[in-house]
C-alpha cells in the first residue's frame, strides 16, 4: 500500500527545525532551496526566452569563472538534468540550480538576465 507508513522516525526539537528549514527556508527569496552557516545558498534562476543565453551552450556563460558559482542541475519541463556539461544547451524557460555565495548567486542571476 503506497499510502502506508513505512518508516517513523522520531526528531528532537533541534532536528525538527533544520528540518522545517530545509524543506522552508525564512529567507526572503522564493528561489532560495537553502543556505549553510558556510555562507553558501542553493537557489533556483529560471532562464527567461528572452535571455541572451537562451539557446546558448552553458560553457559559455563562464559562470563559475566570473561568480564562482556551480550550476548543479538544470530542471526543464518534468525533466532534471543534474552536473549538465560545459556542452549543455540553454533554453528559455529552463532553471538553473545554482550554488555558490550569496553575492555570486545574485552576480550569476544577473548575468543569466
Amino acid at each position: 500500500d503506497p499510502d502506508a507508513c513505512a518508516l517513523s522516525v522520531r526528531l528532537s526539537a533541534g532536528e525538527s527545525a533544520a528540518l522545517i528549514d530545509a524543506l522552508m527556508p525564512a529567507h526572503h527569496s522564493p528561489s532560495l532551496l537553502s543556505t549553510t552557516e558556510l555562507g553558501l545558498v542553493a537557489e533556483r534562476i529560471e532562464l527567461s526566452s528572452t535571455s541572451h543565453w537562451n539557446g546558448r551552450l552553458l560553457g559559455e556563460t563562464c559562470m563559475r569563472t566570473e561568480t564562482g558559482v556551480s550550476i548543479v542541475a538544470v530542471l526543464r519541463r518534468a525533466e532534471a538534468i543534474p552536473s549538465p556539461a560545459p556542452d549543455f544547451r540553454l533554453a528559455g524557460g529552463d532553471t538553473l540550480i545554482v550554488i555558490g555565495t550569496r553575492e555570486g548567486v545574485e552576480s550569476a542571476a544577473t548575468i543569466l538576465g
